[in-house]
C-alpha cells in the first residue's frame, strides 16, 4: 500500500501542467517597444489628459458672455416713463491672458506627464521582456539538466545491474531525477507568469497575445538584441552621468515645470486685485399709448468700474499662491537631490551585476565545467560514490542558474539604469569619449 501511495505522488508530481492553447505572435524588444506604445490602453487613456488640456486653454481664453437687460415700466410710470431694452458686456482687466498662460503652462506639464508615461512603459516592457527570456533559460537550462540526469539513471542502471554499484544508487539516481522534474514543473509555472506579465505590460485594445522572439539566453549573447552594452565595454565615470540625468530626468523636468505653474498662478491671484470694466448699452422708448410728447426714443450707452477691491483685496489667496510658490521649489530641490542619489545607486548596481557576470563568465562557468566532468568521469571508474556525484551535479546546476540569473540581472540593472538616468537611448560610447 505504501509503495503504491509513494507511485501516485510520483506520479502527480511529474504530470506538467496544462495550460489554454492560445496563440502568441514572436516579437523582438524593439517590437514589444513599439507595439507598446502604439496600442497600450494606459497610454492612449493618458493621452486624453493633453487634449483636455488643450481645451482648456480655450475655456481660459474666453472672452465673457454678455447680458440681456429689459426694463418695463407698468402702471401709472408706465404711461409716463420710457421702457428700456439694453446688453451688458463684462471687460475683464489682466485676468484674461492671466488665465491663458496658466492654462498653456498646464499643458506643457500634461505633456512632459505623457512623455513620462510613455518613457516609464518602455522601461517596464524592456523589463517584462528580460524576465520573460530569463525564465525561459532557466526551464531550457533545468531540462538539458533533466536530460542528464537521465543518461545518469541509466549508467546507474547498468553498473547495478552488473554489480558494479550497490541497489541504493539507482534510488538515490531516481530520487534526484524526481526532484529535477518538479524544478521542471515549477519553471514551467514561472515561464507561463512572466508570459502573463509580459502582456499585461503591454496591454493592447485588441486581443492579442504576444511571446518573446528569443527563446532564451543565447551562447554569445547578443546584447544588441536586448538593447544592451557589452560588459566588457568601457564605462563613464559618475560626475558625467550626473550630468546626463539632470539634463534629461522627466521629473526634474516635472518639478521646474510646478514652478513655473505656481508662478503663473500667483500672477493670476494677483491680477484678481484689477478692476473690471463693464459697459452697458441700449435703447429707451415709448409706445404709442404713452403721454410724455416731449421724450425722444433713442440708443444709450454707458460704462460701470466692477469688482473695486476695496472691502476684500484677495491678500489670503496671493499668500498661499506664494506659498504654493515655495512648496514647488522645495520640492525641486529635493526631486534634484532624490534623483541624484537614485541615479548613483543605479550604476552601482549595474556595476556590480557588470561584474558578476564577468566572473562567471571568466572564472566560475570554466571552473564548474571541469569540475562535473571530472566527477563524472571519477564515478565511472569507480573513484567516487554516486552521492558525490549527484551533489556535485546539483551545485553545477545552480551554477548554470545563477549564471542566468546573473545575466538577467544585467539586463534588468541597465534597464533600472536607464530608467534613472530617463534616456532610452543613453549611449555609454558617447560618455566615455567625452572623458
Amino acid at each position: 500500500m505504501k509503495k503504491i501511495l509513494i507511485s501516485y505522488l510520483i506520479c502527480i508530481l511529474l504530470t506538467p501542467p496544462c495550460f489554454a492553447i492560445q496563440d502568441y505572435k514572436q516579437i523582438n524588444l524593439q517590437q514589444a517597444l513599439d507595439i507598446a506604445v502604439e496600442k497600450n490602453i494606459d497610454l492612449q487613456a493618458a493621452k486624453v489628459n493633453v487634449d483636455i488640456a488643450k481645451n482648456r486653454i480655450k475655456i481660459a481664453n474666453r472672452l465673457q458672455n454678455p447680458d440681456f437687460n429689459m426694463f418695463y415700466n407698468i402702471g401709472t410710470a408706465g404711461r409716463s416713463e420710457p421702457q428700456q431694452l439694453g446688453f451688458t458686456e463684462l471687460i475683464e482687466i489682466g485676468k484674461r491672458g492671466a488665465r491663458k498662460r496658466l492654462a498653456t503652462s498646464n499643458l506643457e506639464l500634461e505633456n512632459e506627464s505623457l512623455r513620462y508615461t510613455k518613457f516609464n512603459l518602455k522601461m517596464d516592457v524592456r523589463e517584462a521582456y528580460i524576465n520573460l527570456v530569463a525564465e525561459k533559460s532557466v526551464l531550457n537550462t533545468l531540462k538539458q539538466q533533466e536530460k542528464l540526469q537521465e543518461q545518469l539513471l541509466n549508467v546507474v542502471k547498468k553498473k547495478v545491474k552488473s554489480g558494479k554499484a550497490p541497489d541504493i544508487d539507482e534510488l538515490q539516481a531516481e530520487i534526484a531525477l524526481s526532484q529535477l522534474r518538479t524544478q521542471v514543473n515549477t519553471a514551467q509555472i514561472a515561464v507561463r507568469n512572466a508570459l502573463v506579465d509580459f502582456n499585461k505590460i503591454i496591454n493592447p485594445a485588441e486581443e492579442s497575445n504576444y511571446d518573446t522572439q528569443d527563446k532564451i539566453f543565447s551562447e554569445e549573447n547578443n546584447f544588441d538584441e536586448l538593447l544592451t552594452p557589452s560588459p566588457n565595454d568601457e564605462m563613464p565615470e559618475f560626475e558625467e552621468i550626473k550630468e546626463h540625468a539632470l539634463e534629461h530626468r522627466y521629473d526634474i523636468k516635472i518639478a521646474k515645470q510646478q514652478i513655473n505653474i505656481a508662478k503663473k498662478k500667483l500672477q493670476l491671484v494677483s491680477k484678481q486685485r484689477l478692476p473690471d470694466i463693464e459697459l452697458v448699452g441700449g435703447y429707451l422708448y415709448q409706445s404709442k399709448a404713452q403721454t410724455d410728447d416731449n421724450f425722444r426714443s433713442g440708443a444709450f450707452a454707458g460704462a460701470n468700474i466692477v469688482n473695486l477691491p476695496v472691502f476684500y483685496t484677495f491678500k489670503p489667496e496671493i499668500q498661499n499662491a506664494q506659498l504654493e510658490l515655495q512648496q514647488s521649489q522645495l520640492k525641486y530641490i529635493s526631486t534634484v537631490n532624490k534623483a541624484l542619489k537614485s541615479v548613483d545607486v543605479a550604476y552601482a548596481t549595474f556595476l556590480t551585476a557588470r561584474s558578476n557576470l564577468i566572473c562567471y563568465e571568466q572564472d566560475i562557468l570554466k571552473s564548474s565545467e571541469k569540475l562535473i566532468e571530472s566527477s563524472i568521469k571519477s564515478y565511472e571508474t569507480g573513484k567516487t560514490d554516486l552521492t558525490a556525484l549527484i551533489v556535485m551535479k546539483q551545485s553545477y546546476k545552480s551554477i548554470i542558474v545563477g549564471y542566468t540569473y546573473a545575466l538577467a540581472e544585467y539586463y534588468n540593472s541597465w534597464t533600472n539604469f536607464l530608467r534613472e538616468v530617463n534616456d532610452e537611448s543613453f549611449d555609454l560610447y558617447d560618455d566615455v569619449d567625452a572623458l
